[in-house]
Formats: C-alpha cells, structure tokens, sequence
C-alpha cells in the first residue's frame, strides 16, 4: 500500500480508498454494511470510486426501512 483516503458521506465513514503499487488503481475497502457490495473493487481514479460508493450508500439510505 501506497498511500489510502477516507471515504464519508453525510459524516458517515464508508471505508478506504488504498492506492496499490502493484495495480496502480484505487481498491476500496468496505467498512459499512451499505457499501459491502463495493468491497475489493477497483477504480482507476478517486473521483469514479467515491461516486460509486456514494451512490449506493444515498441508494441503500433511500431503501432503508423507517423508524417508527
């Protein structure tokens, strides 16, 4: 690992953008239940990564039961 950046939307920490040597891509590391699905993908730039996992998070939030 090269270097890594944090991803959040809305305050909420989604995981880690790691920038890998070997690949010279981007690899997300998923923290957050809502962006599982993302985990290990691979991007060529941050920008394309982030609005990916920031789509599926406002999906998953949007498709969240709610609260009573």
């Amino acid at each position: 690992m090269l270097s890594s950046k944090v991803i959040h939307v809305d305050g909420v920490f989604l995981g880690t953008a790691i920038v890998s040597a070997s690949l010279n891509t981007l690899r997300f590391y998923a923290t957050h239940e809502s962006v599982r699905a993302l985990h290990n993908a691979c991007m060529p730039d941050f920008s394309m990564l982030y609005a990916q996992v920031k789509s599926l998070f406002n999906r998953s939030r949007l498709l969240a039961p709610k609260a009573a």
